[in-house]
């Protein structure tokens, strides 16, 4: 597929990775970072990949640190922070981990030396922040899908993008090839009024 990138193109990519591997595991595939990666570097400059998860610190084991781990190590440049923990009305412990001002923050101070931003997440509200970069002479591509049920891309943030990829469209470039799962972000998000929470309960 067209890929609308030019060659000389300054590029960065910004993952929200709880929301990219929600999308991916709703088209029924696993993501290769490795390969993800390679497929960008491809198409430009690729200054950055930032890649965006809350952690869950009170765990022995988080069900995604070797995924984090591995990324650190890869050229990913990692931005974590601890979740929060809450109850709900019904009394079912939950964890909320949203990384969305980090995530604006960032993209707002790399603008100035992008010609290009690619934004992994089809969160409706970062059509904000789509719009203030595209002010400042940056091109934004979201990447996300409308081919799951229901789709998981707001239908205003893929009005604002300059460009949006099916992330479908991609999946022979980007899907893990072996069918073994490694750590990934496994955790079943619940959405509420205000940002997503990770389910806890069994």
């Amino acid at each position: 597929m067209p890929m609308n990138f030019y060659s000389d193109e300054r590029i960065a990519l910004f993952i929200d990775g709880a929301n990219l591997y929600a999308a991916a595991r709703s088209l029924g595939f696993d993501i290769d970072y490795k390969r993800l990666l390679a497929l960008f570097k491809a198409q430009g400059r690729l200054v950055r990949a930032f890649y965006y998860t809350a952690l869950i610190d009170d765990q022995e084991y988080s069900p995604i640190r070797p995924l984090v781990d591995w990324l650190d190590y890869n050229g990913y440049t990692m931005v974590t922070k601890p979740t929060k923990e809450f109850t709900d009305a019904s009394g079912r412990r939950k964890i909320k981990g949203n990384m969305d001002i980090e995530l604006a923050t960032d993209v707002m101070e790399m603008a100035a030396r992008l010609d290009h931003v690619v934004l992994f997440s089809g969160d409706g509200d970062f059509r904000c922040l789509v719009e203030a970069t595209q002010r400042k002479g940056v091109r934004v591509t979201v990447v996300s899908t409308v081919r799951s049920s229901p789709p998981m891309v707001a239908d205003e943030l893929r009005r604002q993008a300059d460009n949006f990829i099916e992330l479908q469209d991609i999946a022979d470039d980007i899907a893990r090839e072996h069918a073994p799962r490694v750590a990934d972000e496994d955790i079943d998000l619940v959405e509420d009024e205000e940002e997503p929470a990770y389910d806890l309960a069994t």
